[in-house]
């Protein structure tokens, strides 16, 4: 395909769509295709090499398009890839995409399988997020295919962390975005066609409890049993629930002791907590401490270890402005979005963070991810797709030219 700059179209920007529409659905089967040599390679967090397969068919991928590749060595983690075009960045910053080429499901899993029906794919990750990596994919290289991507200043981070908190990768998502004047970060939309303009921030905490082993059979009032202890600060933690405040506090899992006839000499528990505010997390943090601090059986002692967390990505104005933004593109589009406040977290917190408006939820559409049940409705990736590719073309500035598919 070529540009041909020859033509003069009265509405330039209706032009460009029904080229990227056309161009969309001559690729629809190369985009499923892509999905499905995805989804086949297991890349759960943990499984450096799989995450780092998916990385190498990405760049395999996107080779032929006006982008560099910059591969960052990390272990013991998937190596993050970030992908720039050769346009410099203007004063206001570059165009920042983000998505995560890692899942939830381990290299031992038993769900591994690509399948489709009629209407929705099926398979690890098919939507969280290797539908949305595939709409990134796909919209870059029409946007290459149309001479666009010489004319975008543009960042496309992909990390293999995101499951298990970003812990590694977060500094260059921070970095990125301090370069960006927005951002889009591609985890699956909602099934009525939401795009995410806010989420709770999350933490998540170890507790671990010491107390003194004995055997049962002898113990007295005075026996400091590591259960007990937890027993009591797990019901402070979940008073700590707030919902009308938007604080949500959970123990997840408890573990402890050897057997019913012992006195357990240590107990651990998971904690997770989500809220709004970031005023809130301080408060989590001091209150947790006071909870660890008292200690109600006698000899036991706690400790708290924070083991990751997200800023809260509030609605903000700026947010709001991207939203309205999209939204106007979908509308010419014919594309239904609604905007969302999401309880869950992703990589756009630390983006909103750095104080840079991002909108999420820019993927395809799909639910029960985390679940062997996950999936995603085939339509909405070709559809996420061509909004995604229209949004960025918007980004490009002065007159486009419009390629000519003959």
């Amino acid at each position: 395909m070529k540009i041909d700059s020859t033509h003069c179209y009265r509405d330039p920007e209706m032009a460009m769509d029904e080229w990227l529409r056309t161009y969309l659905k001559e690729h629809r089967a190369d985009m499923f295709d892509l999905l499905r040599q995805l989804v086949c390679i297991n890349s759960g967090s943990y499984n450096k090499s799989g995450v780092d397969a998916v990385g190498r068919v990405i760049a395999d991928a996107l080779a032929d398009c006006d982008l560099t590749l910059d591969i960052i060595e990390t272990k013991p983690f998937g190596n993050p890839l970030v992908f720039r075009t050769p346009c410099p960045s203007t004063e206001t910053g570059q165009v920042l995409l983000v998505g995560h080429m890692d899942t939830v499901f381990q290299a031992d899993t038993d769900f591994r399988d690509y399948r489709e029906d009629a209407n929705r794919a099926y398979g690890p990750g098919v939507v969280d997020m290797k539908g949305g990596l595939v709409a990134g994919i796909f919209a870059l290289k029409a946007l290459s295919e149309a001479g666009l991507l010489k004319r975008l200043p543009l960042s496309f981070v992909l990390n293999g962390d995101e499951e298990i908190g970003s812990k590694w990768s977060r500094a260059l998502i921070r970095r990125e975005a301090k370069k960006s004047a927005c951002a889009f970060v591609l985890e699956g939309g909602g099934l009525n066609g939401e795009v995410v303009i806010g989420r709770k921030g999350n933490l998540s905490a170890r507790l671990t409890v010491a107390g003194r082993a004995g055997h049962a059979a002898f113990a007295g009032p005075d026996k400091t049993s590591a259960i007990v202890e937890l027993a009591h600060k797990i019901l402070a933690i979940e008073a700590l629930n707030d919902f009308s405040a938007g604080i949500l506090a959970n123990v997840g899992t408890v573990n402890g002791g050897i057997g019913p006839n012992t006195v357990a000499e240590r107990a651990e528990a998971l904690l997770d907590f989500r809220f709004v505010q970031p005023e809130d997390e301080d408060r989590l943090k001091t209150r947790l401490s006071q909870i660890c601090a008292q200690i109600m059986v006698p000899g036991a002692a706690a400790e708290l270890e924070i083991v990751s967390g997200r800023p809260p990505m509030p609605v903000s104005e700026s947010n709001q402005a991207l939203y309205d933004r999209v939204h106007r593109i979908a509308g010419r589009l014919g594309i239904a979005i609604h905007p969302e406040f999401r309880s869950g977290v992703s990589d756009a917190n630390f983006i909103a963070d750095a104080g840079i408006p991002v909108l999420d939820g820019l993927g395809p559409i799909g639910a029960r991810d985390h679940s062997p049940d996950e999936y995603m409705l085939k339509e909405s990736l070709p559809q996420r797709t061509l909004l995604l590719a229209a949004t960025l073309a918007d980004y490009c500035g002065g007159e486009k030219p419009v390629p000519d598919l003959g």
